[in-house]
């Protein structure tokens, strides 16, 4: 069963697991069936081998609604993410130019603008530290693909199991979990706030303030 953290009917917000894609015949249908639905339109997306909480609108209006409140920057997304050593500050916010090649399925960090590329931008703050492994509270500003795994990776701190940009940690894995996800209803207004913690196996078992709070 997929949890669902709020529902009505023009929205659910539910918890993905990982190792479903966020898409079409993955999470929308399970979630067709389990809440005997018509079919769910998908706003924003998840990797597959992220997990966490997102919402799904339940017809076209709704969607459109909850894509112009994404275009708007009205959707706050942040995430807990375990990166190997420590970051260089303890907070700060990373730019860069991002270009995403569709046949490898990989994002790049590259230097000038031309066709393509778009500009990505995050905020961070380290939660806690322990052994040689670190917690990051992770803020998005923009929504590219793979910009936290390749802003992070291109700065030599590739995220925990993410081996298609570089981590040699062994990890059930990748180590990203949409924890908190906050939008206008796109009916009403009223500003929703949702927060979900990972299962506490590793390595989130790890950080006491993750462990404390489970």
């Amino acid at each position: 069963m997929i949890p669902i953290l709020y529902q009505d009917d023009r929205l659910v917000v539910c918890l993905k697991p990982t190792g479903i894609s966020s898409e079409d015949d993955g999470l929308p249908a399970l979630l067709s069936v389990q809440l005997d639905a018509d079919k769910l339109y998908c706003v924003h997306r998840l990797d597959k081998g992220v997990g966490g909480v997102m919402v799904y609108a339940r017809d076209r209006q709704s969607a459109a609604a909850l894509s112009s409140i994404i275009a708007s920057h009205g959707m706050e997304k942040e995430y807990l993410a375990v990166i190997p050593g420590t970051p260089p500050e303890d907070a700060g916010e990373l730019t860069d130019l991002l270009f995403h090649d569709r046949s490898k399925n990989k994002t790049y960090v590259v230097k000038r603008m031309r066709a393509g590329v778009k500009e990505a931008k995050l905020s961070y703050r380290l939660l806690e530290s322990q052994g040689p492994l670190s917690l990051l509270r992770v803020r998005l500003h923009t929504g590219r693909s793979h910009q936290i795994r390749v802003q992070f990776a291109s700065r030599k701190l590739p995220l925990l199991g993410d081996r298609k940009y570089g981590s040699t940690v062994a990890c059930p894995s990748l180590a990203l979990w949409a924890c908190s996800l906050s939008f206008p209803h796109p009916g009403t207004g009223e500003r929703l706030s949702f927060t979900a913690l990972p299962e506490m196996s590793f390595p989130w078992d790890q950080f006491t303030i993750l462990t404390q709070e489970a």
